[in-house]
């Protein structure tokens, strides 16, 4: 089912000149949000619509994504997506729980996407993603500095051309040329104590203190250390009980729910970027 993605200033009459093309062209809307930020003027939209077309559909899109444009002020933003997987390569580099629950729901159609590979600078995980038929790419780091790792990393990305980048707990930080080959397109997962318990375990740092809560962030990259726009983040309580390693593994566990849900939200075209803020419709 096509999906009508619309930014642009607000305005009166949004809504009915919008919902007007699509009648125009025998559109039935089947679901809509729309948000206005009354801060900075801007209005979102996302329609899901379907329609009696016969003939080529991608023409009626390219149709309707015109006439939607003429329709709205200067400065407006449409895009029309579809219902597809999209397509996407996993950087990971030893841990294995992100990785595998994107395996696993890949496996069974959950993820709304295509793994075409995983690239990791660690071999361990190797057989993992061989168990799922996924290609897997070991370019390790050692001897190499960062400016020629990535460039191996990206000789091999080069020919499969993802439409996004998913960090399952990727341990590299990526330099500014190499998060501007994919803008808005490389999605990470770290856990939410930063910017405190920075560095090696972080869980056994956070006993230490003996927080309360503890979390994870899924954004998207920028040159600024996971400083990104959010997506999506979910904190589970915890007590005195819990030792350093029910930390570990309950940080994987709320890791994992984090990633999936951001990634379903991404590849359901439910994201606009706002800045460095997203409106989300869910």
């Amino acid at each position: 089912m096509p999906v009508l993605l619309v930014e642009c200033p607000d305005q009166r009459g949004l809504v009915h000149a919008i919902s007007g093309v699509l009648l125009r062209h025998d559109g039935n809307v089947v679901g809509n949000h729309e948000f206005v930020d009354a801060q900075n003027g801007r209005f979102y939209m996302r329609t899901e619509f379907d329609g009696p077309w016969t003939g080529d559909a991608h023409e009626v899109g390219e149709r309707i994504v015109a006439e939607t444009l003429a329709v709205l002020p200067a400065g407006a933003r449409v895009r029309l997506a579809r219902s597809v997987p999209k397509r996407i390569v996993v950087l990971a580099s030893r841990e294995h729980h992100c990785l595998g629950d994107l395996l696993l729901r890949h496996q069974f159609g959950g993820l709304n996407a295509r793994i075409e590979a995983v690239i990791s600078n660690h071999a361990v995980l190797g057989d993992l993603v061989g168990k799922f038929g996924v290609p897997f790419h070991h370019v390790p780091a050692e001897g190499m500095d960062r400016t020629a790792h990535e460039a191996a990393v990206a000789a091999l990305l080069e020919p499969i051309g993802p439409e996004f980048l998913v960090l399952a707990k990727y341990m590299r930080v990526l330099s500014p040329a190499f998060v501007a080959r994919y803008p808005s397109r490389i999605i990470n997962i770290h856990h939410s104590f930063l910017p405190a318990f920075i560095g090696a375990k972080p869980y056994h740092q956070a006993f230490q203190r003996g927080v309360k809560v503890i979390g994870a962030t899924a954004h998207l990259v920028t040159d600024d250390l996971d400083a990104g726009a959010i997506l999506v983040q979910h904190v589970i309580p915890v007590d005195h009980t819990h030792a350093a390693q029910d930390l570990v593994r309950a940080g994987r566990d709320v890791e994992q729910f984090a990633l999936a849900q951001a990634l379903r939200l991404v590849f359901e075209d439910r994201v606009f970027l706002a800045g460095n803020r997203t409106v989300i419709f869910d």
